[in-house]
């Protein structure tokens, strides 16, 4: 009760009435119960965690695909906007590497 600043189990008879308990004790005091209840309630849990990992990670993999795409666009218009006819492999991997810099400063600030 006192980590969680709870008042504790309150039960109440009544039309409306019934126990009441911060989620924290309930979920303590469930698992105190039934040792079912535990297992259930850690399964559910990790299944909850997997839900949410598979949504970070189908949201990861759009931005890396969208990365991709512009990562291919954005190449394409240095060597034909930027870099002369006369440039070594290593001059133009600069040039590249510059403008990579720069995009990654305007849209991330780093």
């Amino acid at each position: 009760m006192e980590q969680t600043n709870a008042i504790g189990l309150r039960a109440s008879a009544g039309r409306y009435g019934g126990t009441y308990a911060h989620k924290d004790i309930a979920f303590e005091f469930g698992m105190w119960i039934s040792p079912e209840f535990k297992v259930y309630l850690i399964k559910e849990f990790q299944r909850l965690k997997d839900a949410e990992n598979d949504r970070l990670r189908l949201e990861w993999n759009l931005q890396r695909t969208l990365a991709k795409v512009n990562y291919r666009i954005h190449t394409d218009a240095i060597k034909d906007a930027l870099l002369p006819a006369a440039v070594t492999k290593a001059q133009a991997a600069i040039v590249y590497a510059n403008e990579a810099d720069m995009l990654n400063v305007a849209l991330f600030g780093i």
